[in-house]
């Protein structure tokens, strides 16, 4: 039930902020960066867990943005491995309404709660010379080994 409220609750922020961005972007020529960060956690046969992270970034705005670039380094290399992909990347450009996604994994055999901290994204913008910075969802913390029974996707029940 958690993870549906969450997740609506993602939905409504992000349908809140597509609004403003879209009021704003009336009136400015200008691109709008929303991103949302996705955890998830998996138990392994090997005792470790597997956390798999998504990052969707949106341009909301009305105009391009140029030199895209995604850091997501809260992930400690005492804790965790790079399994697959990278924790950052960078993209040419991102154009207005368009959508970009990113995602890798990572494993962990340090038991705890974790605090991940959102993602980075810098672009820059060809009417200003500093580079622009946008911030991804924040995550809920992960218990990662924890106690917990392992959760049964799906439970066949026969009568």
């Amino acid at each position: 039930m958690e993870k549906i409220f969450v997740s609506l609750l993602v939905v409504v922020v992000l349908f809140l902020i597509s609004l403003t961005a879209t009021s704003s972007a009336v009136s400015s020529d200008s691109p709008f960066v929303v991103a949302h960060k996705k955890v998830s956690l998996n138990r392994l046969k090997s005792g470790s867990d597997q956390v798999s992270v998504s990052i969707d970034i949106y341009n909301q705005g009305s105009a391009t943005a140029y030199d895209v670039s995604l850091t997501d380094d809260s992930w400690t290399p005492d804790v965790f491995d790079l399994l697959s992909g990278n924790i950052s990347r960078t993209w040419e450009r991102l154009n207005a309404g368009s959508i970009v996604s990113h995602s890798f994994v990572l494993e962990s055999k340090v038991k705890g709660l974790f605090y991940g901290a959102p993602a980075v994204i810098k672009f820059r913008i060809p009417t200003k010379t500093a580079l622009q910075e946008a911030f991804s969802t924040p995550i809920l913390p992960l218990d990662i080994l924890s106690d917990r029974p392992p959760e049964k996707k799906f439970e066949w029940v026969s009568y």
